[in-house]
Parts: structure tokens; sequence; C-alpha cells
């Protein structure tokens, strides 16, 4: 008995190490796939879930492939990121292995990027600094008001309008003064933002944003969507 547990054990463990070698072989395969079929200008990292590994692959469905896109990756500015999760990928693991791929059919994807407050700090302009203040966004640059330079801080909200990210200001100070109303709307002028967001790959569309501690967050998803080069 001791000795057939001891081959099963054996069995179980070569099983195992197979299943991971298989594993780490596909992910480096599916990630050149993706960055093909993707458009992007990098190879992602790319990790394959769900277990045991060997039995989605001979069914030719993987239940999430997780995808993590640096800016090189995304052809963006520095700090732009992307992390999605494709769910039901449907490609034949020989498909794969051989490069035969011709398209890869996705049940589901959903995700974030994200866009750095510096990218929308150089948006508005030298001398800007765009930070999180709780549920919103703060504001801060040297603007001319009725001929004087003034150092002002501004704080407003973020959200979607289409593609495009908006930060609207609605509050601001100079030096640690009020400003006069007539001078707020000067000021909130110079520090509105319209961001066009890029198209992303895969077919994602944004579905809403929301303020984070290194830049704002965009939910993204798609359905049905193929994948082909």
């Amino acid at each position: 008995m001791r000795a057939l547990l001891v081959v099963l054990l054996l069995l179980g463990g070569l099983a195992f190490a197979a299943d991971r070698g298989a594993e780490a072989l596909a992910e480096d395969r599916v990630a050149q796939l993706v960055a093909e079929r993707g458009g992007l200008a990098g190879e992602p990292s790319v990790e394959i879930g769900g277990f045991p590994f060997l039995t989605q692959a001979i069914g030719g469905r993987y239940d999430e492939v997780r995808v993590s896109l640096s800016d090189a990756d995304l052809g963006q500015p520095e700090g732009t990121r992307a992390d999605v999760s494709l769910r039901g990928v449907q490609v034949a693991l020989s498909d794969v292995l051989s490069g035969s791929v011709q398209e890869v059919p996705v049940e589901g994807i959903d995700g974030t990027a994200t866009l750095p407050y510096a990218l929308l700090a150089d948006e508005l302009g030298p001398g800007t600094t765009v930070t999180r203040d709780g549920e919103g966004l703060r504001v801060q640059r040297t603007v001319a008001v009725a001929g004087v330079s003034l150092p002002v801080t501004a704080t407003g909200t973020v959200s979607l309008d289409g593609d495009t990210l908006v930060v609207d200001v609605d509050e601001a100070s100079g030096a640690g003064v009020d400003l006069p109303g007539y001078l707020v709307d000067q000021v909130s002028d110079a520090l509105d933002l319209r961001y066009r967001i890029p198209p992303l790959p895969f077919g994602l569309q944004v579905t809403g944003v929301a303020p984070a501690d290194d830049g704002v967050r965009v939910q993204v998803e798609a359905v049905d969507t193929v994948l082909r080069g």
C-alpha cells in the first residue's frame, strides 16, 4: 500500500510539473498572439488562469487569460497601463503551438486602464500638477489672472463623455485666498480639461472613470470579441 501511495504521489507530481510546463510555454505563445492580434507595440505579460491547464488546452477553451499591458505595449505615454481579463478564450493549443491561429473568439473582456496624472498635467500645460482629491481631482498651476501671475489650486470632478475624459473645475483659490466669482470662472476655464482616450486594443469600450492614487482608472469592457490579425 505504501509503495502504491508513493507511486501515485510521484505520478501526481509529474502530472503537475507537466501541466505547469505546458502552461508556461502556452503563456509565451499566447503573449505573442495577443500582441499580434491586439496591434500592440510590445509583448504583454500574460497569465492563464484555471487549473488544471491541460484540460483547458485539450478542450480549446481557457476560462481566463489575464493580460498586463505597459505603456510600451500600448504605445502610450509613460505610466499608462492596462490590466484586463479575457474570459472564455477559444483557441486550440495545437494552433497556438504551430502558429496557425487565424482568429481568437473571446466571450468577454473586462478590466481597467490607468491614465497617469502626469499625462493629464501635461495636457493642461507646463507647471501643472494633478493629484487625487477624494472622489475628485486637485489641479495646481500658475495662471494669468487680470494680468497677474497667480499660483492657483483648484478642485473638480472627473467624468466621462463618450470616449472623452472630462475634468471640470468648480472651486479655485489663489495663494490660499478665495477668488472672486468672476475670477473663478476665468481660472476654471483655464484648468478644465477634455482628454480623448486613445483607441484601446481588443475592441474595448470605455464604461466609466474614477480617481485613484496613481492616476485616473478607466473601466473597460467588451463582449463577444474576435481577435484577428
